[in-house]
């Protein structure tokens, strides 16, 4: 199990606590963590609340299975599931349980993702261009690049991966491919180093991460999966019910936002004299913006990095 934990360090884990918690303090509290990666977060929470129930959903079997190994002292207490986190009413009616008390979303890649060198999700080394989350599924990187047409690809690149030069590196891949397909990371970061230009002292990071990213996303489906969730939780939350979303890049977090801030605003008319109950908010936002991680975390946790915290309070059902 120690070994297990190496493998993953919880990005604001005391927050984290500190939020739901509040959630949490009645017996068989139910706490949805929609993803457990190796269950760091999850962990923390079974050991701090000892009546707890939990709810672990990922899409990567392996995930599920090498959680389970860490989270076995608890056995009798949690239920993991794999599914994705749009699909978390469905999971507490199949388990008949009851709604959620908690949910967390811990979105992105996972630690364990990018260290997997066969699993392709990193460009700091050569492996297949892979990048499922869920191995049953049929697309890949590799059939991204081989197939979509340029200007597909270009969209993607430039849609989900904000990238400047993401016509130029399309055409590259098209050109490549006409003579030999693509079938790992090391032929796509060649052609993106010689397209995007590395400026000393201005370029930061690797020139591939964002097309790595964009092709992440449309693997998964990640950004339509995430639209879909945050009504998805808002359902299967109890009155009180609290939410906690940390994202790790800009698209991410502004689906996140967006879809927070409708449901904790009031949707009456501006000349309605009166608010209906039908108008009236169905959360209330328990951070100002979206919080980041301290200097101190970062030091300790570089992941954190670039996280983004959001969290609200479900304080009606929806009419």
């Amino acid at each position: 199990m120690s070994e297990i934990s190496s493998l993953h360090e919880p990005v604001l884990l005391e927050r984290c606590i500190e939020i739901l918690g509040e959630a949490l303090q009645g017996d068989s509290a139910i706490l949805v963590d929609g993803t457990l990666g190796l269950g760091g977060h999850s962990e923390a929470f079974l050991k701090r609340f000892p009546k707890l129930v939990l709810v672990g959903i990922d899409r990567d079997e392996n995930a599920l299975r090498l959680a389970g190994e860490r989270l076995a002292p608890f056995a009798d207490r949690i239920h993991l599931v794999q599914a994705v986190y749009s699909e978390i009413p469905e999971v507490l009616e199949e388990l008949g349980l009851n709604l959620a008390d908690a949910i967390l979303l811990d979105l992105g890649v996972s630690s364990m993702q990018l260290d997997e060198k066969e699993r392709g999700f990193a460009y700091s080394f050569d492996a297949p261009l892979d990048m499922r989350m869920d191995s049953s599924e049929e697309l890949t990187a590799a059939r991204i690049l081989n197939e979509y047409k340029e200007d597909d690809l270009t969209q993607i690149f430039k849609t989900y991966g904000e990238e400047r030069y993401a016509k130029g590196i399309s055409r590259q891949i098209v050109k490549i491919r006409s003579k030999s397909p693509f079938t790992t990371s090391k032929q796509l970061t060649d052609i993106i180093a010689k397209v995007v230009p590395f400026i000393p002292g201005k370029s930061s990071g690797h020139p591939a991460k964002r097309v790595f990213q964009a092709l992440r996303i449309e693997v998964n489906r990640e950004l339509e999966i995430l639209e879909e969730t945050i009504p998805a939780v808002i359902e299967a939350l109890k009155i009180d019910g609290r939410v906690l979303v940390l994202s790790y890049q800009s698209l991410e977090d502004r689906i996140v936002k967006q879809a927070l801030v409708a449901a904790s605003t009031s949707s009456a008319p501006l000349d309605l004299p009166i608010e209906l109950e039908m108008h009236a908010p169905v959360l209330r936002l328990l951070v100002r913006g979206a919080e980041k991680a301290s200097e101190q975390e970062i030091s300790h946790n570089p992941r954190s990095a670039s996280v983004r915290l959001r969290a609200a309070q479900k304080i009606r059902n929806a009419a």
